[in-house]
């Protein structure tokens, strides 16, 4: 069976610096408990540095890490699911990377 490793950066805030609310994340995690029945969350921070229409934008992320079969279903809930991320962070775009893996 093959398998895919989603990761999903979140911002700690909003692009106007204000605190992302804590229940955002807990909601997130449920959401895709609910979805895939498991989830892992690295509460280090990520730093990040991007440029959007010539601003750059300073991030603290965390990262929410997904391993699931690889199926057509999955990868239309997770374009879906992006979209979702990006209201409920405010966020101009949320990175998404998926990743073959190969379990031990």
């Amino acid at each position: 069976m093959k398998v895919k490793r989603y990761e999903i950066l979140l911002p700690l805030r909003y692009n106007d610096q204000t605190l992302v609310e804590e229940e955002k994340f807990f909601e997130t995690e449920q959401d895709l408990i609910d979805q895939f029945g498991a989830v892992s969350v690295d509460w280090v921070v990520v730093s990040g540095k991007w440029i959007y229409q010539n601003v750059t934008y300073h991030d603290r992320l965390v990262r929410l890490r997904i391993d699931v079969p690889d199926s057509a279903a999955t990868r239309s809930f997770i374009r879906s699911y992006k979209q979702t991320l990006k209201k409920r962070f405010r966020q101009k775009d949320v990175w998404i990377t998926v990743q073959d893996l190969r379990i031990i």
